[in-house]
């Protein structure tokens, strides 16, 4: 069964980001609702209580709604909701002239005070929720100043004194501006986000196509002088082949070796990147990984173990590489490799896991690599252990026995 905080735990660190803040504008609404609405039903009536609460919740509701479809047209996934922006401007004087009606027309006293809270807020509001949807500073600052405006021109009919209208004027542009801004902020900070998250991938991606590029640059190193010499050794042996001349023979002979030669070190090029070290596995991991910016630290003593030992464990090396590049977010890995009791055995923790289940299975502990893995481990009669290591933190362990010789060498060492 899926933890009660698993849907949380399952989503990316931007995917996070996002669902705070589109919560946080749903969140105003809320306080729209409870600060202007709610409170009504203590200054007056339940009668013109009720009317004022309901016209806030409509305004909250839309505001909701365009916060949202805002937020989804920053991020590129849908087109500027114009429509939704109009329609949130005509609620907004819907909500604000009945207010300053009921404010009017109404009984003195209280039911002033709430209808006048009513209409100064949802001009703030509004004029907050409005900026998410619009692109540039001057727009954003044009629609503020326009909603200022209007809040303060609303009340001469109702022949409030000008101190008090540009007091009203003042409110609203300062408490609209702020809700603005830090609306403003917080999508230019989830965007900011997404931008390192889309980096990181980006680094990774470079990361792989350096070990590509280091072993063209390996291949091309072996292959490339030989195969010059392949082609004037064969120009060589054409011209005298033409003329008639027994020493073509001899050229295609060398011809032969150089290129068994080269098929020779071709293997050993393939064998070695297939089969490497353990050390070299090691050092191939530390730059990858820094190459992605990811902090390695690999403490232990890898030198007098058997070839067949080093191979497996580099093949351990390399996949627990491959995966902490691929899942997670992982800041820091750990590497350590051990000789207990004739075993050797090979730690590779890392943090910046997401989990999946109810059971902390982090994403690609189940995959057809630590699969694969097991096959080659069992084939040197080694094991491996995958899984969560606390909060966050990923541990893959494997295991390897000496031969007797070496075991019996590694003893005498370690005494």
């Amino acid at each position: 069964m899926r933890r009660p905080d698993g849907w949380w735990r399952i989503k990316s660190t931007p995917e996070k980001v996002e669902t705070y803040t589109r919560w946080s504008f749903h969140f105003f609404g809320v306080v729209e609702v409870l600060a202007l609405g709610v409170t009504a039903y203590g200054r007056t009536g339940v009668g013109l209580a009720t009317v004022l609460c309901l016209l806030v919740t409509a305004h909250a509701a839309v505001c909701m709604l365009v916060s949202s479809r805002a937020l989804d047209w920053t991020l590129g996934r849908r087109p500027q909701p114009v429509r939704l922006l109009w329609t949130l401007i005509a609620v907004t004087a819907v909500v604000a002239i009945t207010s300053v009606g009921i404010a009017e027309r109404g009984p003195a006293g209280e039911v002033e005070t709430a209808a006048g809270s009513v209409y100064g807020g949802v001009m703030c509001y509004g004029a907050g929720v409005i900026t998410i949807g619009v692109r540039g500073r001057r727009r954003r600052i044009a629609v503020v100043g326009a909603f200022a405006l209007g809040a303060g021109l609303i009340t001469f009919p109702l022949e409030m004194p000008a101190l008090a209208s540009a007091v009203l004027t003042g409110l609203v542009l300062v408490t609209g501006g702020f809700l603005a801004a830090t609306s403003i902020f917080s999508l230019w900070l989830l965007k900011a986000v997404y931008a390192l998250d889309d980096a990181k991938e980006t680094r990774a991606r470079l990361a792989v196509a350096e070990e590509r590029l280091r072993f063209g640059r390996d291949l091309h190193d072996v292959m490339g002088r030989n195969l010059a010499v392949i082609a004037l050794k064969s120009e060589l042996a054409v011209q005298l082949s033409r003329r008639g001349r027994p020493e073509a023979v001899e050229q295609m002979i060398e011809v032969q070796r150089i290129a068994q030669e080269s098929q020779r070190e071709v293997r050993d090029v393939v064998r070695g990147y297939r089969e490497a070290a353990l050390e070299v596995e090691l050092a191939g991991a530390r730059g990858v990984l820094a190459a992605a910016g990811i902090v390695s630290e690999v403490t232990g003593e890898t030198a007098g173990l058997p070839a067949e030992v080093q191979a497996a464990l580099g093949w351990v090396v390399r996949e627990a590489t491959t995966n902490v590049l691929r899942h997670g977010d992982a800041k820091k890995v750990a590497v350590t490799v051990r000789t207990v009791e004739g075993r050797v055995v090979l730690t590779v923790e890392n943090d910046g896991v997401v989990e999946t289940t109810g059971g902390g299975s982090p994403a690609g502990s189940g995959g057809s690599g630590l699969a694969g893995l097991r096959e080659r481990l069992s084939a040197v009669d080694g094991s491996l252990e995958a899984g969560p290591a606390g909060q966050g933190v990923f541990r893959l362990t494997a295991e390897v026995p000496l031969p007797a010789a070496a075991a019996g060498a590694a003893l005498e060492v370690a005494s």
